[in-house]
């Protein structure tokens, strides 16, 4: 199982789309998970077009996609429990701020806010923020993740895109 994870896009804010070298990652993909912070529907519908998605809504998305978007969602995916939430608060607290968000712990919980990419185990919980895929100015690059999941072994990784835009 291929996961696509992506967060913190802030389309069209912040860029006029999905940047082409994360759609083209996301083709192969057997589920996309976006972190909130989408701002516009249109980012929902083109993740759609490539695999089954799932989305959680962010503090900075419209009035339209808080109404319709969950805080949380929690699902299991082969045999691993996944928890999503955008976070909030302080980033050097978001980490705690996401655990206590689920009453019992998923095996993996995915979140964003801070544009920061985080790829962490902390007491047996995979923590993955992907980063922003369109900021750079509050973020240190721009970045999307892949995780997957093949038999008893879980990996996530951290793609940072080139510093020029793609």
């Amino acid at each position: 199982m291929k996961i696509g994870v992506i967060s913190d896009t802030h389309i069209p804010a912040a860029a006029s789309g999905i940047p082409p070298r994360i759609l083209a990652s996301f083709k192969d993909c057997d589920l996309i998970i976006h972190a909130g912070d989408i701002v516009e529907k249109q980012v929902i519908r083109e993740l759609e077009k490539i695999a089954e998605t799932r989305v959680v809504r962010g503090n900075m998305d419209s009035t339209e996609l808080k109404r319709i978007l969950p805080e949380k969602i929690v699902f299991n995916v082969c045999g691993r429990s996944i928890g999503v939430t955008h976070g909030s608060g302080h980033p050097a607290k978001v980490v705690r701020t996401v655990a206590r968000m689920f009453r019992k712990k998923p095996d993996i919980i995915i979140f964003g806010h801070t544009h920061t990419p985080f790829n962490e185990t902390v007491n047996g919980t995979l923590f993955f923020n992907p980063g922003s895929a369109t900021d750079s100015f509050f973020a240190p690059y721009r970045s999307f993740g892949i995780i997957r999941i093949e038999g008893d072994d879980v990996s996530a990784e951290i793609i940072r895109l080139d510093d020029r835009r793609e």
